[in-house]
């Protein structure tokens, strides 16, 4: 029996918003967990689909489910779920994604061995709509390759992250969030002050759509310019704004591209070659999900 009055090593935060069918093998993800010494903050942020309906059997005391009516955002509800972490490592979870089994007991073990260490990432595998394997996020193991060059971005996958809860409350979220940008705004503002890391394995599911939707895309784009033009102009970087502003329109031209060859019903990019032992483990992970798609 999992006893609730005992603070938890980590806390999980899980902003909900209109997920749909999907926040079921999310939640199964972390209630699958090795590690058994957590706790999972759902904020529902004014969803309107009736998504926690597809929750409602699973009873876990260490799942909290908050819902005010409200539409905040994902910036302040994962600002609220800071505030509320019991744990002394904060853990990130998208609600359309899934953790493998093994996720936390890893990277809890390699943040204890490590206490210079203030956010770890884990190895992502790229997944469609359908839960179809469709490529791996890159290894940058280390803190100097992930920050190698803040301006083209962080290839630190956020859903992944899991650090001190300490960490998190000193940096927070910008409210209002950044539009789409909320992670890259906290990546931005902490890097130079911070260490992060990642581990190599692969231990996670990133649901990555591929349609693009130019006006989104393009707002988002610009969000991300005008919080690395505040960084690199705060710190008189300004070669690195000069080289973001670059990045930005090169990434445009391709947005462009991909834009044209969705409209004309082009495939945009080529599947990725995905080891056989990663869609093993990935099929094994989905079979491991009862009551969902991979556990029928």
């Amino acid at each position: 029996m999992i006893d609730s009055a005992k603070a938890p090593l980590i806390t999980v935060g899980m902003p909900v918003y209109n997920a749909g069918e999907q926040l079921r093998p999310a939640v199964l993800s972390i209630v699958g967990q090795t590690c058994p010494d957590w706790e999972l903050l759902i904020i529902d942020d004014g969803s309107t689909d009736g998504a926690l309906r597809y929750i409602a059997d699973i009873h876990d005391d260490r799942i909290r489910i908050l819902s005010d009516g409200q539409n905040k955002g994902l910036a302040a509800r994962l600002n609220e779920c800071i505030d509320l972490a019991r744990g002394a490592y904060f853990a990130r979870m998208d609600q359309d994604d899934v953790s493998f089994p093994e996720r936390f007991e890893r990277q809890l073990e390699a943040l204890q061995q490590d206490p210079q260490l203030d956010l770890l990432s884990v190895r992502a595998l790229k997944i469609a709509g359908d839960d179809e394997a469709t490529g791996l996020y890159p290894i940058l193991a280390t803190h100097e390759q992930i920050c190698a060059r803040p301006w083209v971005g962080f290839y630190f996958p956020h859903p992944t992250w899991m650090g001190k809860t300490s960490w998190f409350r000193r940096y927070r979220y910008t409210v209002p969030g950044p539009y789409y940008s909320e992670d890259m705004d906290l990546l931005l503002r902490s890097y130079a002050t911070s260490r992060f890391g990642m581990l190599p394995a692969v231990l996670f599911a990133y649901r990555v759509r591929s349609d693009i939707v130019w006006a989104k895309q393009l707002k988002a784009r610009k969000s991300v310019l005008a919080i690395q033009w505040k960084v690199f102009g705060r710190s008189r970087q300004w070669i690195y704004a000069g080289l973001a502003f670059c990045v930005m329109v090169l990434r445009l031209v391709f947005d462009g591209i991909r834009v044209v060859r969705q409209k004309a019903g082009i495939s945009g990019q080529s599947p990725e070659s995905v080891p056989v032992s990663v869609i093993s483990d990935w099929n094994r992970v989905r079979a491991g999900l009862p009551g969902t798609g991979g556990g029928r």
